[in-house]
């Protein structure tokens, strides 16, 4: 019962994420993370955004099968596919949802932290910086949300020349909506998956 629980509760955190990175996208608008690179590539490639998203978060799951243990990777891969196709479908079936972009950022953050967090208090995550910014505050101490900020920043002034100065800033206003959100929530994923696998370990012994 308990992992049916978390497994809602992550396609509730998917089904968030993915609206507020389409409400990103009608607006012209960014994100950072792989989010965010996915859609650099997707104005330069003409391969889909859930694709490139797929794929640019390949290489990270090497880092977190080694560092961050198999069940969270496995997890992590099906959240990432999870999302992928979720956002393809939401470009089907959802017209443009036009609105000022200032107010687009801010919901697009709101959806996107609240998202996010409910994706990692349940034991996965969507991969990339994500799963970076969970080995450094697993292995240094340092906050996740701060990393995500710092990350995701980069990658805005990276998609400068894309997006124009006032996309950039209001995709920065929205990285640090969401950043401020998952930095504040208070269960960690991965000592959560440990102790899982502990008392199955205990259960079976």
């Amino acid at each position: 019962m308990d992992f049916i629980k978390k497994l809602a509760f992550v396609f509730i955190g998917l089904t968030l994420t993915s609206l507020g990175i389409k409400l990103l996208s009608d607006h012209h608008l960014t994100f950072g993370g792989t989010a965010g690179i996915s859609t650099i590539f997707s104005f330069l490639s003409p391969l889909s955004w859930g694709t490139l998203f797929f794929i640019v978060n390949l290489p990270f799951f090497f880092l977190s099968i080694r560092e961050l243990g198999k069940w969270f990777t496995i997890s992590s891969l099906l959240s990432i596919t999870g999302i992928s196709l979720l956002r393809e479908w939401f470009d089907q079936i959802i017209p443009i949802m036009e609105m000022n972009m200032a107010f687009a950022s801010i919901i697009s953050g709101l959806l996107i932290g609240i998202g996010v967090t409910f994706v990692l208090n349940n034991g996965s995550s969507l991969g990339g910086i994500h799963i970076l910014g969970l080995y450094i505050d697993k292995k240094f101490g340092i906050n996740r949300g701060l990393v995500l900020f710092v990350c995701d920043s980069l990658i805005i002034l990276f998609a400068l020349t894309l997006v124009g100065w006032t996309g950039a800033l209001f995709s920065i206003l929205c990285i640090f909506i969401a950043s401020n959100i998952i930095g504040r929530y208070k269960k960690s994923p991965i000592k959560e998956m440990d102790r899982d696998q502990e008392d199955t370990v205990k259960s079976h012994a």
